[in-house]
């Protein structure tokens, strides 16, 4: 059934702000009048023509409609009855208080029957259906009684029925207007109400798809204020969920910021790379949104990194196929060489320069040899399994089983880790192998006489940087080879297969971390940046 069928329709899906609010306003309005009535009388200075007619009647009621709104404002703060129930009774009150002070001051003509048309007003803007038609009706009657009574009993009060008329004409024009306002009132709060869960769903629906897509997300403000970002670009930017909002884009990283003056100045390229972090690359795409005041920035960022790792591991995948194929087809011939070599190498009737060719033969068949095995490494590489180790401890034990593989002393390989107490995330399979290669490469560049021959140091960049470092006394790596010195088959020694330090930099990257070289003026320093700690 519809509300309009009902007499009355009860506010309460209404909120606070247009129900009891409102109700504290009236009840407010008539404290101040009665007080204010009560108070004149007191101090003997009420202005007629209020209580002209009959001046005890006039502050007796006044003191009842004080007693009233201090009952009345007291259930409006507990709301012991329903909130139409209250309105109902204040409203009727406050029409028969109005009619009896208009009566003591003298009837109609006093003017205080105008008071009537806050009552019904308000009382027609708090409630809905036919209620206002009901207030504007009581009070009109009230007024008509005042005038009958005034007529038939009270010859000293002014009687005009056409004043009253006049009056109760306004009343109920005054319901019917305030009953119209409500109407829309309420209907424009409930299209609101409607809009503004749309738009909190649509929000909500907006920051989902957001925070689930794959590609950095962060929208800006005009002031360069961070005031939306999911969490791929968070992980981009490297840094844990925020502690507070809008932060500034400065402070989060001054690339990205820079960047984003270039482009609001008309100097960025779209495909321009960007370097965000010690490992990581994007391209950034700047769209403005809004205008004026209003304006502000959404930048999406593409991982280059991880695009090139994918692209690089399916170019690898494919390549490792086809070596490991190719290996397996070289080995058995390379094999029978070798053996045949080393048959020849045997015979007691070779000269000396046909024994040249033989260890020729042979030692070029082990190199090959060294290849295969390497790309065959390679090609059986799993994929990483990254587990908290504790450095000092692991380290002690590398050294060992290192010093022992490469015919060395425990004494040629120095430890230095600080904090003593450092724990890394890595695979520790492939945290031995690389490290093993580093050690290796470090072994065979610095003379016999050095000791340590190597040295290996762990520690912290900053807070939550950690780096391992492989530091050897050699003659470090020409400038002109450092480009390219992580490419396979590059080897500044004679007789290196030049994929040991390929294959390091490849497990790094697969447990999310960087190998780099750092030239010294006293030797060479390969450093490992691993991933950065998370906070506890």
């Amino acid at each position: 059934m519809r509300a309009d069928n009902y007499l009355i329709a009860p506010l309460s899906g209404s909120p606070v702000s247009v129900t009891w609010n409102p109700l504290r306003l009236l009840n407010l309005y008539r404290l101040i009048v009665a007080g204010l009535f009560t108070l004149l009388y007191h101090i003997g200075q009420i202005p007629p023509p209020f209580g002209s007619y009959d001046t005890e009647l006039f502050y007796w009621t006044a003191v009842t409609w004080l007693a009233a709104g201090l009952l009345f404002g007291l259930a409006v703060r507990t709301r012991v009855t329903p909130f139409y129930n209250q309105v109902f009774v204040q409203v009727f009150t406050d029409i028969i208080v109005v009619t009896i002070l208009m009566h003591a001051s003298g009837g109609i003509r006093s003017g205080l029957g105008m008071l009537l048309v806050i009552s019904v007003a308000s009382g027609s803007l708090l409630t809905a259906g036919r209620t206002a038609g009901v207030f504007g009706a009581a009070a009109t009657i009230a007024l008509l009684a005042e005038q009958l009574y005034a007529l038939f009993w009270d010859t000293g009060v002014s009687v005009s029925f056409p004043q009253a008329g006049l009056l109760g004409t306004t009343l109920f024009a005054t319901a019917a207007l305030a009953h119209t306002l409500a109407q829309r009132i309420r209907e424009s709060e409930a299209l609101a109400e409607q809009r503004s869960v749309d738009l909190a769903n649509m929000a909500e629906l907006t920051r989902y798809i957001v925070q689930q897509v794959q590609v950095g997300v962060l929208a800006v403000d005009r002031a360069n204020r961070v005031r939306l970002m999911n969490a791929s670009a968070w992980g981009l930017l490297g840094r844990p969920p925020p502690t507070e909002q809008e932060q500034p884009l400065e402070k989060l990283s001054p690339a990205l910021a820079q960047a984003l003056l270039f482009w609001r100045n008309g100097n960025w390229e779209e495909k321009m790379p960007l370097k965000l972090g010690r490992n990581v690359e994007v391209t950034a795409r700047f769209s403005g949104i809004g205008t004026g005041q209003y304006a502000g920035t959404v930048i999406f960022l593409e991982d280059l990194t991880a695009s090139a790792r994918q692209v690089q591991q399916l170019k690898l995948a494919t390549v490792g196929r086809l070596t490991a194929s190719i290996a397996h087809e070289i080995r058995n011939p390379l094999g029978a060489i070798s053996h045949a070599g080393q048959l020849l190498g045997e015979s007691q009737a070779l000269a000396g320069a046909d024994r040249r060719l033989v260890d020729i033969i042979l030692g070029h068949s082990r190199r090959v040899n060294a290849i295969i095995e390497n790309i065959l490494q390679l090609s059986r590489r799993e994929r990483s399994q990254p587990i908290a180790i504790e450095l000092l401890p692991w380290l002690e034990r590398f050294r060992d089983d290192c010093a022992l593989s490469l015919g060395i002393t425990r004494e040629a390989i120095a430890i230095a880790v600080l904090p003593p107490h450092l724990s890394v995330t890595f695979d520790p399979l492939h945290l031995h192998q690389i490290l093993t290669n580093l050690c290796k490469n470090a072994i065979e560049h610095t003379d016999k006489t050095h000791t340590p021959r190597v040295t290996i140091r762990a520690g912290l960049l900053h807070e939550r940087a950690p780096f391992i470092e492989v530091v050897d006394a050699g003659p470090g790596v020409a400038q002109e080879v450092v480009p390219r010195l992580f490419e396979p088959f590059v080897s500044t020694r004679h007789g290196g297969t030049g994929l040991g330090l390929y294959i390091s930099r490849e497990l790094t990257e697969c447990n999310g971390a960087e190998l780099e070289y750092q030239p010294q003026s006293d030797g060479g320093c390969f450093r490992l940046n691993l991933a950065e700690i998370e906070k506890p």
